[in-house]
């Protein structure tokens, strides 16, 4: 069915997935690693980026990378590792914490998170993504490279969703 998906309608399938793959990952922060009580309106934050904004862009800018560095060989695979820890991280960093603000209703908020919390989750994502998205660009077919991507995430987006609901707050 999900490789159905994927031929059908690539982008709502992978949109769904990361959907899937966020509101786990909260749903496990707070229950299992937070133990607080259950916030929904976090798990519809979480949630709703993974759908409207990681899906998509992780659609378009793996489908992207892929065109312009076909091929597996090690020196691509640490190419595409290297662009998208050190170009994407961060561009997808500052649109994580971009809609955590504008989510809450707290554009003031973004400036001042992304200042006090953009060096700790970039480098918090190199001990993540980089072994993993060595694996990733060396055996995933492209098709499935978002939900590879989904299926790790969910550990990392425990840890997204740690510092997306404290902002600057701390």
């Amino acid at each position: 069915a999900y490789n159905t998906a994927l031929e059908e309608t690539p982008l709502v399938a992978k949109c769904s997935t990361s959907l899937t793959g966020f509101t786990i990952a909260d749903a496990m922060t707070q229950t299992l690693i937070e133990k607080i009580p259950f916030d929904l309106k976090r798990l519809v934050r979480m949630g709703t980026f993974g759908f409207f904004v990681h899906g998509s862009t992780g659609h378009y800018f793996y489908n992207f990378l892929d065109s312009k560095l076909p091929g597996t060989d090690p020196l691509t695979v640490a190419l595409k590792v290297a662009i998208d820890q050190t170009l994407w991280a961060p561009v997808f960093m500052t649109m994580f914490f971009s809609y955590m603000g504008l989510f809450d209703g707290k554009p003031e908020t973004i400036i001042p998170t992304i200042k006090k919390l953009m060096f700790v989750a970039v480098s918090s994502s190199w001990k993540c993504w980089i072994p993993a998205h060595t694996i990733n660009f060396a055996l995933i077919p492209s098709n499935l490279r978002l939900f590879y991507i989904n299926a790790v995430q969910i550990g990392f987006n425990c840890f997204l969703s740690i510092i997306g609901s404290k902002g600057v707050k701390d």
